[in-house]
């Protein structure tokens, strides 16, 4: 964490709850986040999309048919319809799970990042935040400028603050890259990589900007040597999904800086035994 300098090689990675412990609860509901602070997750990652009316929330997909009983674009829904719909039957439907007594139901609402970042400040520890904005979208940039308005709300918009979440922002895209260097300089970015590292990124470079490169765990499987390369450059190296044991070892192995799992208890189990 910030304020410790700890050599590569002797450092344990920060586990990253992607989408809270979504293996087990429906992803991007406060009943996700709240088992993964209690399974002892360091960071919490989320996807944030804007509404119709402006409104960041917590969704992956473009489209709410996955994981909600409604349908169509989260950008052409306005926040008051998507809070009307049920975000966590779908999951309970697919795993074969009884019906939810009614105060659970009422956790697997649609979340806001307003109410994400509300519940970590008072989660009672110090819980990081890794936010990925969705991108292409209709909204282009406004996503990254109603981000960065949301970090000032809360003061997350400066370096890192002791009581304050550690946040850290990422993308695929190079464009949104260059957006949150100009609206947040202080926060870390992170470039995501999926299936591939681009020509001009594989000496170990990044986007003007972003110091941590997230990797998608073929990547590693297939050019383990991407790490080292990167930690040459003074980068760090988040891998994700990381979900089984070997992967979770091949991370140790290669010293990554942190892992992005959908099952952060059995990762911290494994990595850090019975405590």
């Amino acid at each position: 964490m910030p304020g410790r300098v700890i050599p590569v090689s002797k450092r344990m990675p920060l586990i990253v709850a992607h989408r809270g412990s979504s293996q087990d609860l429906p992803e991007h509901t406060l009943n996700a986040y709240r088992r993964a602070i209690d399974e002892g997750a360091d960071v919490l990652e989320c996807d944030v999309r804007l509404t119709a009316d402006s409104h960041l929330v917590c969704v992956h997909d473009r489209r709410i048919n996955r994981t909600s009983n409604g349908t169509g674009l989260v950008s052409t829904l306005e926040l008051a319809t998507l809070e009307g719909l049920d975000f966590g039957s779908w999951k309970q439907a697919n795993d074969g799970q009884v019906e939810m007594p009614v105060a659970d139901r009422e956790r697997d609402k649609l979340l806001t990042l307003h109410r994400l970042i509300e519940m970590v400040i008072g989660c009672g520890r110090e819980v990081g935040l890794v936010i990925e904005t969705k991108h292409p979208t209709r909204y282009a940039g406004q996503v990254e400028r109603e981000l960065a308005k949301v970090l000032n709300e809360f003061g997350l918009n400066r370096a890192y603050q002791p009581g304050l979440p550690y946040v850290r922002l990422m993308s695929f895209s190079q464009l949104a890259i260059a957006r949150m260097r100009q609206l947040c300089p202080k926060v870390p970015l992170v470039y995501l990589m999926e299936d591939s590292v681009p020509l001009r990124f594989r000496d170990g470079s990044l986007p003007k900007g972003a110091k941590i490169a997230g990797l998608d765990k073929e990547i590693i499987r297939r050019w383990p040597k991407t790490v080292q390369k990167q930690h040459d450059r003074g980068h760090q190296v988040y891998v994700f999904p990381v979900d089984d044991q070997a992967d979770i070892d091949r991370c140790l192995d290669l010293g990554v800086d942190a892992i992005i799992s959908n099952r952060p208890a059995f990762v911290r189990h494994h990595v850090f035994g019975k405590e």
